[in-house]
């Protein structure tokens, strides 16, 4: 019997990548608030964890810089700004995932939009060996049709379509733990 235990997410192995949460985008998409919270939760958490964090900004020139909720926490997050709708055909992305430790065989996908920029970025990531999951919660687009789509394709891909906490406990293991406990504040 094959034990589903290799198979769960492992801090060491992780990283988060947020992609693209600007204020001009993030006023147009369905449940922006959510995405931001969830995000943030994430964040938080890789934080405590120690899971290596990466952020992406789709032409901050024309759409604006992070939003303020989530610029504070990802102000010494390596950030990269981009013109590809696929993060992982962005050099500089490329060469950050890199510059992680060699343990790092999964990337955790956050922000938007689901069935653009996080889609394609899913499709890039898969197609470079990694292993990808996606924060269901912490991910939308303008409109819930094109994000629910998205995901169902990703699922189909063999992208791991969960939401925020899963991830986290996942992560965690256990509980009991110093990281346990300096994660149940956020936990709402």
């Amino acid at each position: 019997m094959v034990s589903c235990e290799s198979e769960l997410l492992n801090a060491k192995r992780a990283c988060l990548m947020v992609i693209d949460p600007q204020e001009r985008l993030m006023k147009a998409i369905h449940e922006a608030e959510r995405v931001v919270e969830k995000t943030a939760f994430l964040v938080r958490c890789c934080q405590i964890l120690n899971v290596p964090i990466l952020a992406t900004t789709q032409y901050a020139k024309g759409i604006g810089p992070i939003v303020p909720q989530l610029a504070e926490l990802l102000a010494h997050i390596p950030t990269v700004d981009k013109l590809e709708f696929n993060a992982a055909s962005n050099a500089q992305v490329m060469i950050g995932l890199s510059a992680l430790p060699t343990s790092v065989d999964t990337v955790i996908l956050a922000g938007v939009e689901a069935h653009i920029c996080i889609y394609q970025t899913a499709i890039g990531l898969l197609s470079k060996g990694y292993r990808v999951y996606v924060a269901s919660d912490a991910v939308s687009s303008r409109e819930k049709r094109h994000a629910k789509a998205a995901l169902k394709q990703l699922q189909a891909f063999g992208v791991v379509v969960v939401p925020a906490e899963t991830i986290v406990y996942e992560m965690l293991g256990r509980a009991g733990t110093p990281e346990f406990k300096a994660i149940l504040p956020y936990v709402k």
